[in-house]
C-alpha cells in the first residue's frame, strides 16, 4: 500500500522528447500507484533539432528494454562515434572529440602523459592515432565491440543521431501501456494556492480543469509554468555562450554516410551536420550581433552537402538556466529548465540526467525544501559544467579572421574553465570533478584541438625506457588498426542489421 502522503497524481505539461521521456521513465520506475498525465497541444510545435547524442542515452534505452536494433528502425537513425570540429582554433584545422577511451593507462598515469613525452621524438603520431573511435570514423566505419580483439584495450563507445520527433513517439509508445494518460489540449490558466504558493491545477482551453501533487513542465522556452506561474527567475550566460539564434534544414544525403557529427565553425558561430538514414540534419548556429538571419540562411543553404528538404526555419534563444530548475512542486525539464546549445549533444542528456535524479530524490506530498534543495544544487553542478566546457571551444581559438572569434578569444571566463586550463598548460594534468559530465578524455581532446599545449606531463612517465615505450605505442596502433580493418562500413553495417522500412 502506498503512503497516505505518497504523490499519488503528477502532471506533465507538454510533450517532445522531454515530457514523454519522463512519462516513460517514471511510468516504469513507479508504476501505476502514481497516475501520470501529459497534456499536449498539437498546435504547439516542437522545437526538435536536438538529433544528436551522447553515449548515456544508451542506459535509458536499456532501462526502458529497448532493443536497440528496432529503435534505430523506429527513429531513422544512425551510429554516432564522436564530434568532428571543423575551423575552430584556425581556418583549415579539424580534430574529433570521439567517445572512445584513447590509449590505456600504465599504471596510474594516463595514457597522455606518455604522449606528451614522446612528443619531442617526433616519432609518436597524433592523440587521435590511439582512439578506435577516431580510426574508425576516419574510414567510415563502425562495429559494435567491448574489447579490441583479446586485449584490454577498451572498444568503440558510441552513441545515436536519430529523428527527435520518431523518438518522442517511440518513448510515447513505451509509456501509455504503462499507463500514462496523455490529453490533447492548451493549457491556458494556473490556479496557485494561495497559502504555501504551490501549483494546484491546470485548465485547459476547453475548460477542463486538471488538479495534481506534482508538476512537470516540459512547455519548451516560454516555462509555462516555471516562470510564468512561478517566476523562478533565468539565469542568462550569452555574455560566455554569445550565440543567439539558429536556423535549421533537413537536407538529402550527400556521398559519405559518416558514423559522426560535423561541428564546422563559420564567421559568426558554427554549423552542424547530423547525418540520419532518411535525411541529413543542418543547422547554423549563430549570434545575431555579427550576422543577421538572412545571412546566417546563405551560410546554411551554401554548405549543404545535399538538396533542400524544407525550408530553413529560425529558432531564437538565449543560453543559461533557470535559477531553480525544482521550484515548490514543479520541476522544469528540457528547455524550460534552461537551454544549452546543441555544440556538445548534451540536450537529451540533461532531460535524461534530470529524470534520474527525479527519481533518486523523489519527493512525497511534503515536497521536504532540503530534498529540492539538493536537487537544484546537482543539476546546478552539472549544468555549470556543461557551460565550461561548451565555453572551451569558443574561448582557446585562435582565429584572427572575424570579430566574433576575436571577442570569444578576449572574454573573461569562468573561474572554475580557468582553473582547468592552467592546470593542464602547467602539468599536463586534467581532473573530473565529483560528477560532471565530461570526462577527462573529453576534456583532453578539446583542449588540445583547440591549441592548447601543456608545458609538462607527469615526470613518472619519464621512468618507461624510451624503447619499452616505443613498442607500447606500436601494439595499440597495430592493434586498433587491424580491428579497425575488419569493421564494415558504417551504411553497410545499418543495412545488415537495423535498416528503416
Amino acid at each position: 500500500m502506498p503512503h497516505p502522503n505518497a504523490i499519488q497524481k503528477i502532471i506533465i505539461a507538454g510533450g517532445g522528447t522531454a515530457g514523454w521521456m519522463a512519462a516513460a521513465v517514471l511510468s516504469k520506475a513507479l508504476g501505476r500507484d502514481v497516475q501520470i498525465t501529459l497534456i499536449e497541444s498539437d498546435q504547439i510545435a516542437t522545437v526538435g533539432v536536438g538529433e544528436a547524442t551522447i553515449p548515456q542515452i544508451r542506459h535509458i534505452n536499456n532501462f526502458l528494454g529497448f532493443d536497440e536494433n528496432e529503435f534505430v528502425r523506429a527513429t531513422q537513425a544512425s551510429f554516432k562515434l564522436g564530434i568532428q570540429f571543423n575551423d575552430w582554433t584556425r581556418i583549415g584545422d579539424s580534430y574529433l572529440h570521439a567517445f572512445s577511451d584513447i590509449g590505456m593507462s600504465l599504471g596510474f598515469v594516463p595514457f597522455h602523459h606518455y604522449w606528451l613525452r614522446s612528443q619531442a621524438t617526433g616519432n609518436v603520431g597524433a592523440l587521435w592515432d590511439y582512439s578506435i573511435n577516431s580510426a574508425a570514423a576516419a574510414q567510415n566505419r563502425f562495429n559494435p565491440i567491448e574489447r579490441i580483439g583479446s586485449s584490454r584495450l577498451t572498444g568503440t563507445r558510441y552513441a545515436f543521431h536519430f529523428d527527435a520527433g520518431l523518438y518522442a513517439q517511440y518513448l510515447r509508445k513505451a509509456a501509455e501501456p504503462r499507463g500514462v494518460k496523455r490529453i490533447e489540449g492548451k493549457i491556458v490558466d494556473v490556479a496557485i494556492d494561495g497559502e504555501r504558493g504551490f501549483l494546484q491545477s491546470v485548465q485547459l482551453e476547453n475548460g477542463e480543469r486538471l488538479a495534481a501533487d506534482f508538476f512537470i513542465d516540459c512547455s519548451g522556452f516560454r516555462g509555462l509554468l516555471i516562470e510564468g506561474a512561478l517566476g523562478a527567475g533565468y539565469e542568462d550566460w550569452s555574455n560566455w555562450l554569445p550565440c543567439d539564434r539558429a536556423v535549421a534544414a533537413p537536407c538529402a544525403h550527400g556521398d559519405a554516410f559518416r558514423p559522426y557529427t560535423q561541428a564546422s565553425a563559420q564567421q559568426a558561430g558554427w554549423q552542424w551536420r547530423i547525418p540520419l538514414q532518411h535525411r541529413v540534419g543542418n543547422g547554423h548556429v549563430f549570434s545575431s550581433q555579427y550576422l543577421s538571419d538572412d545571412e546566417a540562411v546563405d551560410v546554411l543553404t551554401r554548405n549543404l552537402e545535399g538538396s533542400l528538404l524544407a525550408e530553413p526555419r529560425v529558432l531564437r534563444f538565449t543560453t543559461g538556466m533557470r535559477k531553480n530548475v525544482w521550484v515548490k512542486n514543479c520541476l522544469s525539464l528540457g528547455l524550460a529548465s534552461g537551454f544549452m546549445e546543441p555544440l556538445e549533444s548534451t540536450s537529451i542528456h540533461l532531460i535524461q540526467s534530470a529524470v534520474s535524479r527525479l527519481i533518486s530524490l523523489f519527493p512525497d506530498r511534503g515536497f521536504d525544501a532540503a530534498l529540492i534543495a539538493e536537487y537544484n544544487r546537482q543539476s546546478r553542478f552539472e549544468i555549470e559544467r556543461i557551460r565550461d566546457f561548451l565555453i572551451l571551444h569558443y574561448h582557446a581559438n585562435k582565429r584572427d579572421d572575424s570579430d566574433f572569434w576575436k571577442a570569444c578569444r578576449n572574454m573573461d571566463v569562468p573561474d572554475t574553465l580557468k582553473a582547468k586550463m592552467a592546470l593542464f598548460k602547467s602539468t599536463g594534468r586534467i581532473f573530473r570533478e565529483h560528477e560532471e559530465l565530461f570526462t577527462e578524455t573529453g576534456w583532453l581532446q578539446v583542449m588540445l584541438g583547440q591549441g592548447l599545449n601543456p608545458n609538462a606531463y607527469h615526470p613518472i612517465a619519464d621512468m618507461l625506457p624510451e624503447a619499452q615505450l616505443q613498442e607500447y605505442f606500436q601494439n595499440i596502433r597495430k592493434l586498433i588498426n587491424n580491428e579497425v580493418a575488419k569493421m564494415p562500413l558504417h551504411s553497410d553495417f545499418i543495412a545488415r542489421n537495423c535498416a528503416a522500412g
